[in-house]
C-alpha cells in the first residue's frame, strides 16, 4: 500500500482494512452514478406534478449535468489542497441534501436548484474518490484491482439507475429516485470517518488560484450549458450562441492566467504526461460513442418497442452484468498485457459489439436478437472504463492526483455532451417527414441505427488516440513504479528522447 502525505490528504490507508475501503469507494461511485439515469425514467411524472413545460423538463437533467461537468476542476484541485477526505465527505453532504430538497420539491423551480446541489455535490466527490483509489493502492496488480471494482460500481451504477428509476418510480412515486441517495449518503459519511485516514494540515506556501478557479469554473460551466441545451434551443440561438462565446472567453482568460501563476489550479504542465492528455481525449471518446448509446436504447426500447419504464430497466440487467464482468477482466488484463493493449482490445471489442447491436435493429426485431451485441459491446465498455482511469493517472505526482482526475473527468463530461448532441441530430435528421403510425417506428428505427452504427466508427477512430498511452507496466524499477512515468510525475516531463 502507499503511505503518501499529498496534497493535505494523511496517510494510505491501513492493510488490515483494504478491502471495505474499497467499498466505501465503490459506493460513492455508484451514488454518483446512479443519477445519470435514474431520473430519466421519472421525467414524465415529474413533469406532471410539478408543471414543468416541455421546454423546460430537461432541466431536470441539464442542471445536474452543467454544474457536474462546470465544477470538476475546481473540485479535483479542491481534492489536492483541502485533503481528500474533507472533499469526498462535503460531496457526500452536498449529494444528500440535494437528493432530500429534490424529494421534498414542490415547484419546477426548487427541483432544479436542489439538482444543482447534486451536481456539486458530484463535481466534489468524484476526482476526490478517484484520487483516493489511485493513491491509495500501489500502481500495478492492486491498483488495477481496486480500478476494477470501483469501475464496476460504476458500469452497474448507470445501468442499475434505469432499473431502479422504473422500480421506485412506479412502487413509489417521482420522489422515490431522490430519496433514495439520502441514506446511501448517509452510511458513505458515517464509513468514510471510520475507514479512511483524517486529512493532515494544508500545505504550506500553496494557493488557491482564485482567478483561475473563477474563469476555469465559469468557462466550463457555460461551455457544457451550450452543448447541453444546444440541441434543445438550437445551436444558433442567441443564448446557446453567447453562452458559448462567453465560456470560450473566460477559458482563453484561464489559460492565460495559468500560464503566469506561480500556483496554477490546472497546472499546464501536466499535459506533457502522455497518459494524462491521452487520458483526457480517450474519456472524451468514451463518453462520446459508448456513454451515449444508453440514450438510443432507451428511445429504440420505449419509442419503437414501447417498453414501460420497468420493463426497460429489466432489459438493460443484461449490459449491466456483462459491463460487472468487463470491468473485472479489464484489471486482470492490464496486469498481465499492461494498460495499452487493454485499451486497445476493449475499444475492438466494444466496436465491434456495436455493429452486433446495431444490425439487428428494427421494427419488428426482438430483444434477443440484440442479446450478442449488449454482451460483447458492454464487455468492452467496463474493461476500457477501468484501463483509461487507471492508465491516466500513471506517472502523476500524489500531490496532483486531485486535479489530474478533474481534468479527465471534464474531458468524459464533455464529450458525453458533444457526443450526444450530434449523435441526436444525426438520429433526428433520418426521421424525415413521418410523423405518427409504422412509418415513424421505421424512420426513428434508421435514425437510431445510423447513430449506434457512428458511434462504433468513433470507437474505431479512438483507436488513434489510445496507441500513444505509454505503458506503464514497462521499465518498471525496484520500487515498482515506471521509470519513465517517475520522471514524468516529477519534472511534468517525459524523458528525453521519448
Amino acid at each position: 500500500m502507499n503511505s503518501v502525505q499529498a496534497g493535505g490528504t494523511g496517510p494510505g490507508i491501513s492493510r488490515r482494512r483494504p478491502a471495505l475501503v474499497l467499498a466505501l469507494l465503490a459506493l460513492a461511485q455508484l451514488i454518483t452514478s446512479l443519477d445519470y439515469n435514474i431520473v430519466y425514467v421519472a421525467l414524465p411524472e415529474i413533469g406532471e406534478s410539478l408543471d414543468f413545460s416541455a421546454q423546460t423538463l430537461q432541466w431536470v437533467v441539464s442542471a445536474y449535468a452543467v454544474v457536474f461537468g462546470g465544477f470538476l476542476l475546481l473540485g479535483g484541485r479542491a481534492s489536492d489542497l483541502l485533503g481528500r477526505r474533507r472533499m469526498f465527505v462535503t460531496g457526500l453532504v452536498l449529494y444528500g441534501v440535494g437528493s432530500l430538497l429534490g424529494g421534498l420539491a414542490s415547484a419546477s423551480e426548487f427541483l432544479v436548484a436542489a439538482r444543482a446541489v447534486q451536481g456539486l455535490g458530484g463535481a466534489l466527490l468524484f476526482p476526490a474518490t478517484l484520487s483516493l483509489v489511485i493513491t491509495s493502492f500501489t500502481e500495478g496488480a492492486e491498483r488495477n484491482r481496486a480500478m476494477a471494482v470501483w469501475a464496476g460500481a460504476g458500469a452497474s451504477g448507470m445501468v442499475l439507475g434505469s432499473l431502479l428509476g422504473g422500480v421506485l418510480t412506479q412502487a413509489f412515486g417521482w420522489e422515490a429516485v431522490f430519496y433514495v441517495n439520502v441514506p446511501l449518503a448517509a452510511v458513505a459519511i458515517v464509513f468514510a470517518h471510520t475507514l479512511i485516514p483524517a486529512d493532515g494540515a494544508r500545505p504550506a506556501g500553496r494557493s488557491f488560484d482564485l482567478p483561475g478557479a473563477l474563469t476555469g469554473t465559469g468557462g466550463a460551466t457555460l461551455v457544457v450549458f451550450a452543448l447541453v441545451q444546444g440541441p434543445e434551443s438550437g445551436w444558433t440561438s442567441a443564448v446557446v450562441v453567447g453562452a458559448a462565446v462567453a465560456g470560450l472567453l473566460l477559458l482563453a482568460a484561464f489559460l492565460v492566467i495559468e500560464v503566469r501563476s506561480a500556483e496554477p489550479l490546472m497546472p499546464l504542465r501536466l499535459f506533457r504526461n502522455r497518459n494524462l492528455s491521452g487520458g483526457v481525449a480517450t474519456t472524451f471518446m468514451f463518453m462520446a460513442t459508448f456513454g451515449s448509446l444508453l440514450y438510443f436504447l432507451t428511445v429504440y426500447f420505449q419509442g419503437v418497442h414501447g417498453y414501460s419504464a420497468l420493463e426497460t430497466g429489466v432489459a438493460f440487467l443484461v449490459p449491466m452484468v456483462a459491463g460487472v464482468v468487463g470491468s473485472t477482466l479489464g484489471g486482470r488484463l492490464m496486469t498481465r498485457f499492461g494498460a495499452r493493449p487493454t485499451i486497445l482490445g476493449s475499444l475492438v471489442v466494444g466496436a465491434a459489439g456495436t455493429l452486433l447491436l446495431a444490425l439487428p435493429m428494427d421494427p419488428s426485431g426482438s430483444y434477443v436478437a440484440l442479446v450478442p451485441g449488449l454482451i460483447v459491446l458492454s464487455l468492452g465498455q467496463g474493461a476500457l472504463y477501468t484501463s483509461m482511469f487507471a492508465a491516466s493517472s500513471a506517472g502523476v505526482d500524489p500531490m496532483e492526483q486531485g486535479i489530474a482526475s478533474g481534468i479527465v473527468s471534464t474531458g468524459q463530461q464533455v464529450g458525453g455532451a458533444v457526443g450526444l448532441a450530434l449523435l441526436v441530430a444525426v438520429a433526428n435528421s433520418l426521421t424525415g417527414d413521418a410523423s405518427t403510425g409504422e412509418a415513424l417506428r421505421e424512420a426513428t428505427t434508421d435514425g437510431l441505427r445510423t447513430a449506434v452504427l457512428i458511434a462504433a466508427g468513433g470507437m474505431v477512430a479512438a483507436l488513434a488516440i489510445a496507441v500513444n498511452f505509454r505503458d506503464s507496466d514497462a521499465g518498471r524499477g525496484s520500487s515498482g513504479e515506471s521509470t519513465d512515468d517517475a520522471a514524468i510525475g516529477a519534472t511534468g516531463r517525459e524523458p528525453v528522447g521519448s
